[in-house]
């Protein structure tokens, strides 16, 4: 899109705070000053928020208060005014029942935080899978400029000689010992292999993929996203950041200049090419709700249907993040969209230009890492969405990571009601189960868990692992872990827990999944299927209070980005009335 930058200077909406002799005036520069803050840091000049999601209850993020100083020292560089405000850090590896379920939450604290205090621009510090997400929602719901920074992947796992990936050698190993194949002590001696550094997932997880998307989007500076979290150059991207968003803010150019279709476009073919987490469909559908973009579930999969996956990364690949930034990181990947006539080019980002501009001299420094298409690890990589009887509404599957030998498969189902029944007939060995039928898990969605927990990669029967079965077709309406892999239907909807068909599904129905032709069927009659559901009745607990009952009453499908239905839109960055 064309950008005009506003004219510089102009009065500010810190001003209304800050800049005048009235007592309301006084009072707000009065108590900062008790801070040690001296006068001219009130004298016009952008106030910038540092919205940090740093907590030692959310690992992924234990480093970023270093990375705020860093912001910081660019923030004061370009003569702007730093202040470093906490939100809600949603921790994936730490919060109950799930972090999806504080998602929104943490959405609601930053567009606040926001709008109720003096900012003219805010750096948004994140890492953890759901804090980059939530932060962006937040953010966009408000529209002053802002600036992405992500706290950048762990380096490398290894162990006993080859390359492990957090969470996805935890599902290997686990599955490992199931099956025979590994001892517990060797399990609890790779431990400490997983996380050997501060950062997030180091595989091409949720989190990694929240960075690219961010990048993507334009709301990151380019070759944000792969920089490994103790290399020097991710408080060398933070520092660069906090000066960019000064200027960001003397231009006025504000999230919804960014965050055009053409942008979520170009994403969705990136999430495609770096074989990205399916947990990006929900984040960026809400994203999109914010900003009034009407993103489906059907431009997920017309766009990214023909995109090969080009960055051989676990769990689709061999791989870990710490080769992707070697080996030149996105902004590879958005050249090559480009090349391929697969990106909207002239998508504007933070840095004031084009996103083609950012990227037309990168180099691709491992074509091992990063392939060439015709050694894709797919020829279609983006998220193939699948309707049917089964699911109306949709429901995602992600082909780099799953069999080819099971995108086509008939099999008999087998349910379980819920997590709690899973667990307590997984591993019985007169469980009626093996390779050829379908896993069916009910009430995991967003009303269901709730929130909508990473369960959906269920881990297979033991005497089915014993075998030297590694995968089987699962389906449910719970997400999975972006670092899992396997032939995974998720997201079904309408969920089970709202009344979906998923709830009415019986052990030996028989489940047809065909991906080529995007169908997900439950092989009954039109008029059983109906007398089924006219049956039905819910069976599960609604929390009778607190923030459980208003995620319970509020939250929408995973379809339409599983956000409350009264935050979708942008309400603006009017400031608020004083009060004294």
């Amino acid at each position: 899109m064309t950008f005009k930058p506003a004219q510089w200077p102009r009065k500010l909406r810190s001003t209304e705070w800050f800049g005048g002799t009235s007592r309301d005036h006084i009072y707000h520069r009065s108590w900062m000053k008790n801070q040690g803050l001296p006068d001219h840091l009130f004298d016009g000049r952008p106030v910038i928020g540092i919205c940090n999601t740093w907590s030692e209850l959310t690992p992924c993020n234990g480093h970023l208060r270093d990375l705020a100083e860093r912001v910081k020292h660019g923030v004061f560089e370009a003569g702007g005014f730093p202040v470093e405000f906490p939100v809600f850090s949603t921790g994936e590896s730490t919060l109950r029942p799930t972090a999806m379920m504080y998602r929104n939450m943490a959405a609601m604290n930053v567009e606040e935080a926001i709008r109720a205090t003096p900012l003219d621009g805010v750096v948004l510090l994140v890492g953890c899978d759901k804090t980059t997400p939530s932060l962006l929602m937040g953010a966009a719901s408000v529209d002053i400029p802002a600036i992405v920074v992500t706290g950048g992947p762990m380096l490398n796992g290894w162990f006993q000689g080859e390359r492990v990936g957090s969470g996805t050698h935890l599902w290997k190993f686990s599955e490992a010992i199931k099956a025979g194949k590994m001892t517990q002590e060797e399990f609890l001696d790779a431990e400490i292999a997983m996380s050997r550094s501060p950062g997030t997932c180091n595989t091409m997880g949720t989190a990694s993929t929240m960075a690219s998307m961010a990048e993507a989007l334009g709301m990151a500076l380019s070759g944000n996203a792969a920089i490994p979290a103790v290399d020097s150059r991710r408080r060398v991207m933070a520092h660069l950041s906090g000066s960019r968003i000064v200027q960001m803010v003397k231009d006025d150019l504000k999230p919804s200049h960014i965050l055009t279709r053409q942008a979520f476009e170009n994403a969705i073919r990136t999430n495609g090419a770096i074989g990205g987490s399916t947990n990006a469909v929900i984040h960026l559908l809400a994203i999109a709700g914010r900003v009034g973009i009407d993103l489906t579930l059907d431009d997920w999969d017309r766009l990214g249907r023909d995109v090969p996956t080009i960055v051989n990364l676990m769990p689709s690949g061999e791989y870990l993040m710490e080769e992707f930034f070697y080996a030149g990181g996105l902004p590879v990947v958005i050249k090559r969209l480009g090349e391929a006539g697969m990106l909207h080019k002239d998508a504007l980002t933070v840095a004031g230009e084009p996103i083609w501009d950012q990227v037309k001299d990168a180099r691709n420094w491992n074509e091992d890492v990063i392939v060439p298409v015709e050694r894709a690890l797919t020829d279609h990589g983006g998220i193939a969405v699948l309707k049917g009887n089964l699911a109306p509404n949709g429901a995602v599957l992600k082909p780099s990571a799953a069999s080819p030998h099971l995108m086509q498969h008939r099999g008999k189902a087998v349910v379980f009601e819920d997590i709690d029944d899973y667990k307590a007939r997984i591993e019985d060995d007169s469980l009626d189960i093996d390779e050829t039928c379908v896993m069916v898990l009910k009430n995991c969605g967003p009303k269901g868990y709730p929130g909508m927990s990473e369960v959906g990669n269920m881990g297979l029967p033991p005497k089915v692992l014993k075998k030297g079965i590694t995968d089987m077709v699962r389906i449910s309406d719970a997400r999975m872990s972006g670092t899992a892999y396997g032939t995974v239907v998720l997201h079904t909807s309408p969920e089970a827990a709202a009344g979906g068909p998923l709830a009415v599904v019986r052990t030996g129905d028989v489940i047809e999944l065909d991906v080529a032709n995007r169908r997900l069927h439950l092989e009954i009659s039109d008029a059983e299927l109906a007398e089924r559901l006219e049956a039905w009745k819910p069976s599960h607990d609604v929390p009778a209070s607190g923030y459980a009952r208003l995620f319970h009453d509020h939250v929408q499908g995973a379809d339409t980005g599983a956000d409350f239905d009264f935050l979708k839109g942008c309400r603006g960055s009017a400031v608020p009335k004083d009060s004294h």
